[in-house]
């Protein structure tokens, strides 16, 4: 191999690599300025009467605490409905399932799933739960839809984290006796523990700013008693309250509520990201200490 094509490879390589740091960069540097703005804008707004005060539809100086609420409400439910399923359905298609054609039906309905439009999912929530069932516009409603959104992500990322624990793993537990289901839950689960807890992340934080969803099946009232358990009431999250009174344009400080939203919206996420990602950790450790 001669010295001038090796030159070359090197100077294609660095150039590729300066690329591929050049683009990570970029992307950061859009995601902070877009939540530096968010921030900017909406800090200023938030205030305790805000956060835990009743909205008003006239008069300023409304809160948001009902839908900040029910934004965790059904966004816990629907987690409840769809991990279960999930974690079971890839467990599954990665340890049990044979190359058939019912597993190639089943990843095709799932992918099929996830590219469906969230206002398709809106409106069949609405007929199938808010007319057909007779719960009306209600959280239970709006949180068994969303758990439609909810599971084609966590079925795919459970399967693909499953299937990159290494074979070894597996075989050293069933060679000192351990039987499959006792494997897939002492060894496989927990080295898979980190992908399945970041699809469930990125879920959750989809599922807490989806308006189309909600606004068909969980409805853009709310209760004036906070807390309200009461799966039957009507559920409007934070989403969907920025969509109301942006789109009704009746309150005067409609942008002031706009801006406090979108900064809790944010603050919310990365704080249910972290409530998930630490608790996962520790179960990770404490799992893999088990097996030992």
């Amino acid at each position: 191999m001669s010295s001038a094509y090796l030159k070359r490879s090197h100077i294609v390589n660095n150039l590729a690599t300066a690329v591929m740091w050049f683009s990570g960069f970029v992307i950061m540097g859009i995601l902070v300025a877009f939540l530096l703005y968010i921030l900017y804008r909406g800090l200023p707004v938030l205030s305790w009467n805000f956060v835990s005060g009743m909205p008003s539809d006239i008069n300023p100086g409304g809160g948001v605490g009902p839908q900040l609420f029910n934004s965790f409400y059904i966004l816990v439910l629907s987690l409840l409905f769809s991990i279960p399923v999930a974690v079971g359905a890839g467990i599954y298609l990665a340890e049990y399932a044979a190359n058939n054609r019912l597993t190639d039906m089943i990843r095709l309905s799932t992918e099929s799933l996830a590219t469906v439009p969230s206002i398709v999912l809106g409106l069949f929530g609405m007929i199938i739960f808010v007319n057909m069932l007779g719960a009306g516009f209600s959280i239970i409603g709006g949180a068994l839809t969303l758990t439609l959104l909810n599971l084609p992500v966590l079925v795919r990322v459970t399967e693909e984290s499953i299937r990159t624990v290494p074979n070894a793993y597996r075989e050293a537990s069933l060679a000192l006796g351990a039987t499959k289901w006792q494997t897939i839950w002492r060894v496989v689960l927990p080295n898979a523990l980190p992908g399945i807890i970041t699809g469930i992340t990125l879920t959750a934080g989809r599922a807490m700013g989806e308006t189309a969803i909600l606004i068909f099946t969980a409805g853009t009232t709310v209760s004036r008693h906070v807390p309200d358990f009461d799966v039957t009431a009507a559920g409007e999250t934070l989403a969907v309250h920025m969509w109301y009174v942006m789109a009704v344009g009746l309150v005067p400080d409609r942008m002031d509520i706009a801006n406090g939203i979108g900064a809790l919206l944010i603050i919310t996420i990365l704080a249910f990201n972290l409530m998930f990602t630490i608790p996962g950790r520790i179960l990770q450790r404490k799992m893999g200490a088990s097996r030992h």
